[in-house]
């Protein structure tokens, strides 16, 4: 921060004239008390500068900002088996402040391994869930045996609702309804009843499956149930349910409808609102059911965060996405999709532990309105994470921390203050006493009717005369009867300027400024003032920061002009726990979406992005081969913060999981595979071993080329033998053709020769 101004610092600005001002001013700002000084300059300034002007150190005013650790007990690792679990530290911190100053201090949060665990199965009876009855009747035994892989030490109990049995919740006629709803429909129910407490909390699960075995269900007349009168009830009545100290405690509400809500209760002429006080009666049933009213969410929520309850909302899918809304109101509860005959309701029970148990989120107490809190968290990978106070993503034993910057605005009457933070369904808590150092040590030891004001009309108080009323001046030298317009010179900054900036009077030679109905007017002339400031919605620096002297001094989580713009992140954070889903920034605690063809509040809805496989493919190079673009940007610890394990073959983990493949830069195939369990952790199956091709084996290529020489010369031999054949015997057909055609003559055979030849003798005569 920069306080220099024009002509001085902010210390010597102000126009301030006592030390409780100066102090106000700014963190920087010291006083002379010293009652005579060198020269004259200014008692409020920067410390430095009060010694370089020769104020000795016993009499300079400055008071620091300082944290004090008075309870610091170290984290434990084991939760069963130890007389005391510590899952947060420090314990106790004192804060001591000035005003418009801070202080960081740190927290952290460990989730135990083995802790305590309550569940407090509350279900609704109602005629629709009879099925559901049925189903877990022996859900004690299977719920301790799944439980046992994450606890030693269980406890569970029961309960039940049903509504409010007054009409119009009740069936009322014919008379035989009242002792049995379901007289209409031609069957037997129990009477109508509010909210029954069955079963304590207690480690014999079988004791569990016998009562469940006992109950029967009943019939309301109205669709909506009274499950929230059961919540509340089973919230605050500790001794009957048996809620442990040192547990995490699990509320299991269970329900096929709507619920009935704060102000319902009108409808059956009920106007009392509900005191969150415990009535359970001597029979373990609701005994105000029907004269108090339903309770508010904001009820339920301050009660279950007293109580450290984590709320399990086990719902059918009809009105799942109610019951979603009602748990964004309140922190610690989760939601999941119950089946129509409650046969899933084991795994949902465990999947909701494990979301619970991988989320260390922070909540504060009690916090006065002087302070204003920023978080920065720490949760994986060592990352800090601007203004985020919650981590997502943990397994039982991870440690996270929180720095917390407290800065103080203003000073109330009561100068110690304290609030408590602490994490979301957890019995440890950090305590903060605050001390407001708003007073300076001088004005003990102040002097009424000093005669260093003026004989007597003043008290000297801090080095500086306090006048009586009446008197005026430095010293209290002068009277207001004894105005005098000579004396008006000290009251404009410079010549011919006005005089007290048109806003106060000059008497005895200093502004007296006057009152306005906007705000306070002050300075040595009258220049300041804390309403001039610019507004933002018709609000002073936006109600988020304060106004001195035309500007805005916001508070420690917001900036600009105006003061309009949050710096906390929180707001941008989406459900894979990046800013923005990693397609945007966090401009004023909104998401300002970069990535083309994103949109929604957290630039979750991307249809035009690189799907799963193309994003995780970048993870799975930096975290596994430590290598790729994130390793080179140094970025892998940022954007990646999956859990990556090497198997040997890919399993089929149902429809949460995605199989990806991809080619890596040697060409070698690399599968793995994208999960997300049920408490939102991501973790990245890699094949220990990428698919890379092998080079050519000479030999077999020599034998290959010699193999396909030889195949096509017998090919071509065998055609050349083929051709040859086929022509032959066409030539022999033909022959046999022509011979068939051919006449012979059977009578004279014109080859055949005689065997007796006869020569003529040309030269014989004959007898002569």
């Amino acid at each position: 921060l920069c306080f220099a101004v024009s002509g001085g610092n902010i210390c010597t600005t102000r126009g301030v004239n006592s030390c409780k001002q100066c102090l106000a001013v700014s963190p920087l700002c010291a006083w002379c008390s010293a009652e005579v000084r060198a020269g004259s300059s200014p008692r409020c300034d920067l410390r430095t500068n009060l010694l370089q002007n020769g104020c000795g150190q016993d009499y300079i005013e400055f008071p620091t900002s300082t944290v004090t650790i008075l309870e610091d007990r170290p984290l434990s690792n084991k939760g069963s088996g130890s007389s005391t679990t510590t899952q947060m530290s420090p314990q106790k911190i004192q804060l001591n402040l000035r005003p418009d100053d801070s202080q960081i201090f740190r927290v952290q949060v460990r989730q135990v391994e083995d802790y305590p665990v309550d569940i407090y199965y509350l279900m609704d009876l109602s005629n629709s869930m009879k099925d559901d009855l049925r189903n877990i009747q022996n859900l004690g035994t299977k719920l301790a045996s799944e439980m046992r892989k994450l606890t030693s030490n269980l406890r569970i109990g029961f309960g039940a609702f049903v509504d409010k049995p007054i009409s119009p919740y009740m069936y009322i006629s014919p008379p035989q309804a009242i002792t049995n709803p379901c007289y209409e429909i031609g069957e037997t129910c129990l009477p109508m009843f509010g909210y029954k407490h069955v079963l304590s909390l207690t480690d014999e699960v079988t004791r569990f499956n016998e009562e469940v075995r006992k109950q029967s269900v009943s019939r309301n007349r109205d669709a909506p149930e009274g499950g929230f009168d059961a919540i509340i009830q089973a919230t605050v009545c500790d001794e009957q349910i048996g809620w442990r100290n040192d547990a995490s405690h699990l509320l299991v509400f269970t329900t096929d409808a709507k619920t009935h809500i704060a102000l319902d209760g009108r409808l059956a002429g009920i106007v009392q609102p509900n005191d969150a006080q415990c009535h359970i009666d001597k029979d373990n049933f609701y005994s105000a059911s029907t004269t108090l009213d339903y309770p508010s969410l904001g009820l339920m929520t301050e009660k279950l965060s007293q109580k450290n309850i984590n709320l399990i909302f086990a719902v059918t899918d009809t009105v799942v996405g109610l019951y979603q809304n009602y748990s964004e109101l309140i922190p610690g509860t989760t939601v999941g999709t119950l089946s129509r005959d409650s046969s899933n309701v084991l795994q949902l029970i465990v999947d909701s532990y494990g979301k619970i148990r991988s989320k260390v989120e922070l909540e504060v107490r009690d916090l006065p309105e002087e302070l204003s809190l920023a978080f920065n968290a720490t949760c994986l990978n060592d990352e800090v994470i601007p203004g985020l106070k919650s981590c997502m993503g943990l397994k039982i034993g991870d440690t996270v921390s929180f720095s917390i910057e407290a800065k103080v605005r203003g000073c109330p009457r009561e100068r110690q203050k304290s609030f408590t933070i602490k994490p979301v369904g957890f019995k440890d808590s950090l305590t903060v006493v605050v001390n407001f150092n708003c007073d300076c040590s001088c004005e003990s030891q102040a002097e009424a009717n000093s005669s260093s004001c003026s004989r007597g009309n003043g008290t000297l108080e801090c080095g500086v005369c306090r006048c009586n009323p009446g008197r005026l001046g430095s010293h209290c030298e002068c009277s207001e009867e004894e105005y005098n317009p000579s004396q008006q010179d000290n009251c404009s900054p410079q010549p011919g300027q006005p005089l007290c900036s048109q806003r106060g009077e000059c008497i005895c030679r200093q502004c007296v400024c006057h009152s306005s109905d906007f705000g306070k007017v002050t300075g040595k002339y009258c220049e300041c003032d804390d309403f001039s400031c610019v507004r933002f919605k018709g609000q002073m620096c936006s109600g988020h920061g304060q106004c001195n002297c035309g500007d805005c001094l916001c508070d420690s989580d917001w900036t600009g002009d105006y003061c309009n713009c949050t710096t906390r992140t929180d707001t941008c954070m989406s459900s894979n726990g990046l800013v923005c889903s990693g397609h945007g920034s966090c401009v004023c605690g909104k998401c300002d979406c970069t990535q083309p063809g994103s949109y929604g509040d957290t630039c979750e809805k991307c249809p035009t992005c690189p799907d799963a496989c193309t994003i995780k493919k970048d993870c799975v190079e930096c975290k596994k081969f430590e290598r790729g673009v994130l390793m080179e940007q140094q970025s892998c610890s940022r954007m990646c913060r999956d859990e990556i394990e090497t198997v040997q073959e890919l399993g089929d983990r149902g429809k949460d999981a995605v199989n990806c493949t991809y080619k890596d830069e040697d060409d070698c195939v690399v599968r793995f595979q994208y999960y997300e369990d049920s408490s939102g952790k991501s973790i990245l199956y890699v094949i220990e071993e990428p698919d890379c091709p092998k080079g050519p084996d000479i030999l077999v290529v020599l034998l290959s080329v010699t193999g396909a020489i030889l195949l096509i010369g017998l090919a071509a031999l065998l055609i050349w033998k083929l051709l040859i054949t086929i022509h032959d015997r066409r030539e022999f057909a033909r022959f046999e053709e022509e011979k068939a055609r051919a006449k012979w003559d059977t009578g004279h055979n014109p080859l055949y020769k005689e065997a007796t030849s006869t020569f003529t003798n040309i030269t014989y005569r004959g007898n002569m």
